[in-house]
């Protein structure tokens, strides 16, 4: 009895560290992990169970401040490159970490998705004493006293196979005055298995493992969400690199308009000094003069504002000692003369390989299929099979009727060694059918999930459709860029030249001060669109690489 007690306390052991299989872990943004992960969850009876689930864990949040800021710092000024200003965005913007959490959530839900399968221990101690009148005309005593204490044991689980197994281990000891009482005190030991299969609904292990496929789809979906949104945050990032960029162009094209209209000032100043010039024929310079002035006034708070903007993006703004450092960026603004003919169909098949939001439509058909297993499994009729294993024993002193001198006597470990001896053993095996005679409720779910479907078909056609117009547009965009910055120089130089001609032809006398305004005019607004068309190039690449879903390659950026 003493091995069978021992052998009941070792599957009982082996039962408490069973635990439904283990998902791998994904390994995103391990540096804002959660400490709940799978293999910091405490079990029974390691020593940090009850430090950690009895304890309250700290909820305390820092922020930390931005990183690396410093070491772009050079001669009093932030010099920053494109990547290293990427870099700095993917470290310190606030956005970014935010949407870093979305996937951390999602690991989470994944790991709750598992405690279907966590066993559970339940320990239950009674005591309990009453004192009653006595209406027995055997009892020798007119006050009953009983006392009753009993002790249990439980352990469940659901496995993956969708099997529910149980054990429990009783121990009860009852004493009283009464004289009636053949054994007092009264020891009983009970030990019991049981388990539960269903047979037809719950039985495939798709559907008993609907919750962990589901969490991890979710978890797939979420990171590919995240990666759709770090591309977004990428090209918002860029285009403010970008914006910085052109703002500054426009300040120089802006500055070189105004010395172009200082000079032509002081020389229409000495001429009216000279007599060469009409009073009347100063006011249009000076005009000018002023309006040039404006112009270079807005290019200047137009840099303020957008290079604000640059340093909210990679976080110098919470740094004081950075904050209000100058500047300096050493991205070109001249793209490259890149003559590659554009293959359309390669760039849609790339896109069609990359694009999380396609990738993302593809996995809401695979929640599809798994929704409508479920829903043809509660079509099913509930067919279960159940059995269980009792065994129960008796103790304690026992005496004679009619006698005060006990004859035998044990305790707790004779108790529960009759339970599993099998000497009073109860075996029961049984079938429960719950047959629906009209479920119009399952048909309708079946029903609709099939339509869910279908639609979730659809739309991975329009999606696939939506990404080769997507990238087609950019294309052309991007072409079109191409020829405009090339227009764009010849109109520039077009312009300088027939500035340089009418000044000449001003300084020979040959003509009026107003052609050479209006030349200077025209190489302004020429070399304005000449940064405009090198911008829009920067932007339009920067978008045919989002369209086609490889801009975090493109410039070095890993998300783990």
């Amino acid at each position: 009895m003493k091995m069978k007690l021992i052998a009941f306390v070792v599957i009982c052991a082996v039962c408490l560290c069973a635990q439904a299989p283990v998902e791998p872990k994904p390994s995103f943004f391990q540096k804002l992990a959660s400490p709940w992960t799978d293999a910091a969850v405490p079990a029974f009876p390691s020593p940090a169970y009850f430090r950690k689930m009895i304890s309250t864990p700290s909820t305390r949040i820092e922020l930390q401040p931005p990183a690396r800021l410093a070491d772009y710092v050079q001669n009093g000024k932030l010099v920053l490159s494109l990547k290293a200003y990427l870099d700095l965005v993917m470290m310190n913007n606030t956005d970014v970490s935010i949407q870093r959490l979305t996937v951390e959530r999602s690991q989470n839900s994944l790991l709750g998705s598992y405690s279907r399968f966590d066993p559970s221990m339940t320990l239950s101690l009674n005591h309990q004493r009453s004192t009653s009148t006595s209406a027995d005309r055997f009892d020798q005593v007119s006050q009953l006293k009983n006392l009753s204490q009993s002790a249990s044991l439980g352990f469940s689980q659901l496995l993956s196979s969708g099997t529910t197994i149980g054990a429990s281990m009783g121990l009860t000891k009852g004493t009283s005055n009464s004289a009636n009482n053949l054994i007092n005190p009264n020891v009983g030991g009970t030990f019991g298995v049981n388990f539960s299969q269903p047979l037809l609904r719950g039985r495939s292990l798709d559907i008993v493992r609907f919750q962990i496929t589901t969490a991890r789809i979710n978890l797939r979906s979420t990171v590919l969400t995240n990666q759709d949104s770090m591309m977004s945050y990428v090209q918002a990032a860029e285009s403010a690199y970008w914006d910085v960029v052109g703002a500054r162009d426009t300040l120089k094209v802006a500055q070189n308009a105004l010395d172009l209209q200082q000079i032509s000032m002081d020389r229409s100043d000495k001429m009216l000094e000279l007599g060469a010039m009409a009073e009347l024929d100063i006011f249009q310079p000076r005009a000018q003069l002023e309006q040039s002035k404006i112009a270079v006034s807005q290019a200047k708070f137009g840099l303020v504002r957008v290079e604000d903007a640059l340093r909210r993006q990679m976080g110098a703004d919470l740094d004081p000692a950075i904050r209000n450092l100058p500047i300096e960026l050493t991205e070109a603004v001249a793209p490259p003369d890149d003559t590659t003919v554009l293959d359309r169909e390669a760039l849609i098949q790339k896109a069609l390989s990359n694009r999380p939001d396609l990738a993302r439509a593809l996995l809401t058909l695979q929640s599809d299929d798994l929704g409508l297993k479920q829903s043809i499994n509660n079509m099913r009729p509930q067919l279960t099979l159940t059995g269980s294993y009792n065994g129960s024993g008796t103790s304690g002193t026992r005496y004679l009727a009619g006698s005060s001198i006990p004859v035998s006597s044990g305790g707790f470990y004779d108790a529960l060694g009759t339970a599993f001896a099998r000497e009073n053993p109860r075996y029961s095996f049984g079938l429960n059918l719950t047959l629906p005679l009209h479920d119009r409720g399952a048909a309708a779910n079946l029903a609709n999930s099939i339509l869910s479907k279908k639609s979730d078909t659809l739309t991975v056609r329009r999606t696939e459709e939506q990404v080769r117009l997507d990238v087609l547009n950019a294309v052309t965009a991007l072409e079109s860029s191409r020829e405009q910055v090339k227009l764009a120089k010849i109109s520039r130089d077009l312009a300088q030249q027939d500035q340089e001609s009418w000044q000449k032809k001003f300084d020979l006398g040959t003509t009026e001060m107003y052609f050479v305004l209006d030349a200077t005019n025209r190489l302004t607004n020429a070399e304005s669109s000449l940064s405009n068309a090198y911008i829009q190039y920067h932007r339009n690449e920067l978008n045919l690489q989002r369209v086609t879903g490889e801009l975090l390659e493109k410039r070095g950026i890993v998300i783990q």
